[in-house]
């Protein structure tokens, strides 16, 4: 049986409610768990105590007994020096202009700056 550390869902619509649980990587994530170890609230701020709270010990168990965090629980678990902050996945760039777009950009914006220099100071 593979053991996860996940977030598990509730609150009402638009109003988010996290517990983060102890569960089997098969079972759906609103759905059976083994252990509920913390909770998380994005709706207070982040200054907040109230925002994240986790059983400290209960994770440490867990950990050893070979649960894996998700990506977002392991954030939390750095914080507080459970686990080793989770990598940074590069950003794709199928969103920016393409190479054609780009040089028109560019040429727009030196026919500006070449406007700018030109015009008389008064």
């Amino acid at each position: 049986m593979s053991l996860k550390i996940r977030m598990s869902r509730g609150g009402a619509k638009k109003r988010p409610f996290y517990s983060i649980v102890i569960a089997d990587s098969r079972s759906p994530r609103d759905g059976r768990f083994i252990e509920k170890v913390g909770t998380y609230n994005p709706m207070v701020t982040r200054e907040s105590g109230n925002r994240v709270l986790l059983k400290k010990e209960r994770i440490e168990h867990w950990l050893k007994m070979g649960a894996t965090p998700s990506e977002r629980v392991q954030g939390f678990l750095a914080e507080i020096g459970l686990a080793e902050k989770p990598k940074q996945h590069v950003q794709t760039t199928k969103h920016l202009p393409k190479k054609k777009a780009q040089e028109r950009a560019t040429a727009a914006a030196d026919a500006k700056a070449k406007a700018g220099a030109e015009a008389p100071a008064q």
